[in-house]
């Protein structure tokens, strides 16, 4: 056992928990290409994080997602989608709209999508979306 105990089990943790255990995780990733994050209180114009470049450069607003997701409430924000596919352990960074104009096709009639706060996730990725993702990954 280590000085800070044992690891944590991350299904057992509530929601909360798992934002900010996720968090941390993209954290330390979007270190090692150049990043510094900042956690926001609350979701200021639609992220939950700013991630800035090293030289200061760049800044992206990023919404911390658990799966491949898209929201009306996100169009026309500059906002990036990160996410981790638990089955195979990678992390995502997406451009929110630019996907979505390739994507809406698949779920613009769909009844989640239609009603005013519209969102559209899926559970799981397919080979098609991996393929499409795959300028994306971390």
């Amino acid at each position: 056992m280590s000085v800070l105990g044992e690891l944590v089990n991350y299904n057992k943790l509530n929601p909360r928990q798992k934002e900010i255990y996720n968090f941390q995780r993209v954290s330390a990733l979007f270190a090692e290409y150049g990043y510094t994050t900042i956690k926001l209180s609350d979701d200021w114009m639609g992220a939950d994080f700013l991630a800035i470049s090293f030289d200061g450069n760049r800044t992206l607003k990023v919404q911390l997602k658990g799966r491949l997701t898209f929201e009306k409430k996100y169009q026309s924000k500059d906002i990036f989608i990160c996410f981790n596919d638990k089955s195979e352990s990678s992390w995502y960074l997406y451009p929110h709209d630019i996907l979505l104009k390739k994507y809406l096709p698949k779920f613009k009639n769909t009844k989640s999508w239609n009603k005013d706060d519209g969102k559209y996730h899926f559970p799981t990725l397919t080979a098609e979306a991996r393929v499409m993702l795959e300028k994306y990954r971390l």
